[in-house]
């Protein structure tokens, strides 16, 4: 008796404050799906159907009478890509990432395009939602503002990327397969709707013109004039993202200049982008895309690992002037530092032609 009265009533507040625990977890997970979801989809109908169970049993976890199992935590957490350390509020070294490469378990370029462009609708759909974009790269959802950008980088990823599906005869040309443009055209009109941050240097451009001339030397062009046409249409692009960094927000190409004032935002960093690296914040959880392997992704949802990322590109911000809005001079000067690049590959090519 003494022993109990010594030690049993720790043991049950501390049990006390597990429940607790759980339950205010359950709450935060079962918040977090709400906001994930379209208004016009039912929270309790999504998560009966997903357990298989039934509306009074739905809510009963809601309101944190029952606890859900470890099964039901872990089909809800795949189900709506979300991380259990984020629910614990866990602070480990240890990060898990989902993988999206090409090639691997079957995974085409077809599959790719519809991974991204479900994840782009549903940033879409939420209230509060920002891209912070560094790019080392041309941004991957502006290879489908022209088709023969998409066709030439389509081609460059089945020769490097995907050797298995290459050959040694295949000619590239400017045609791409309509469906893949297709899905990579809704890509970018989801992805210039949320408001966005991209942080470029002048190298940002370099990578694509690397690329041309290489399959330029190695034959790879079914005609030389294509060559030619890239870098016309590099240009046209060019002028566009300008246009879009004077705006100070995005639009289609072709189309009238409308859209939110700020919402598209855009640095110059003297100092190279190391990586293709996108954080994406959405109704208070955040993802992170990291490239390898060209344009494979790792991707988390940890908050650890998360924040170290938003606070290392906020960080290359303050690093970065600005270039979009009112900074025409600095604006002008970056692109046209931009625009040499391609004159001095027209230029080069015509030498070698």
């Amino acid at each position: 008796m003494k022993y109990f009265t010594k030690y049993g009533f720790s043991l049950i507040i501390y049990y006390l404050a597990c429940v607790n625990q759980m339950i205010s977890i359950q709450e935060s997970l079962f918040q977090l799906i709400k906001g994930s979801l379209p208004p016009n989809i039912s929270f309790v109908h999504a998560i009966s159907e997903l357990l298989g169970i039934s509306y009074d049993s739905v809510y009963r976890r809601v309101r944190g009478e029952k606890e859900l199992t470890l099964e039901e935590l872990k089909t809800i957490c795949e189900t709506y890509d979300l991380s259990v350390d984020t629910l614990f509020n866990l602070k480990s070294s240890h990060i898990s990432f989902n993988s999206m490469a090409i090639g691997e378990d079957g995974f085409s370029l077809e599959n790719w395009l519809q991974t991204l462009l479900a994840e782009i609708k549903k940033i879409n759909q939420c209230k509060q939602k920002e891209i912070i974009y560094a790019a080392k790269d041309i941004p991957v959802f502006y290879y489908f503002e022209f088709p023969e950008i998409a066709a030439f980088k389509f081609f460059f990823w089945q020769q490097v990327l995907i050797p298995s599906v290459s050959s040694g005869n295949l000619k590239l040309t400017l045609e791409v397969p309509e469906n893949l443009f297709e899905t990579g055209h809704q890509l970018l009109s989801y992805y210039i709707k949320v408001p966005v941050i991209e942080i470029w240097s002048e190298e940002t451009i370099s990578s694509i013109l690397r690329q041309i001339e290489y399959c330029f030397v190695a034959g790879f062009f079914a005609r030389n004039e294509d060559v030619f046409k890239l870098c016309d249409v590099l240009e046209t692009w060019l002028n566009h993202v300008q246009a879009q960094a004077e705006c100070g927000f995005q639009f289609m190409f072709g189309t009238s200049p409308e859209g939110i004032e700020n919402s598209y935002k855009l640095f110059h960093n003297e100092v190279l982008v190391n990586d293709n690296t996108i954080l994406v914040s959405m109704d208070g959880r955040k993802v992170s895309y990291n490239t390898y392997n060209i344009i494979n992704q790792l991707i988390t949802t940890s908050p650890v690992f998360c924040d170290q990322i938003e606070k290392s590109l906020r960080n290359l911000m303050q690093k970065s002037t600005m270039i979009s809005g009112t900074s025409s001079k600095e604006r002008h000067r970056f692109f046209n530092s931009l625009h040499e690049k391609v004159k001095m590959l027209r230029c080069r090519i015509e030498r070698m032609g």
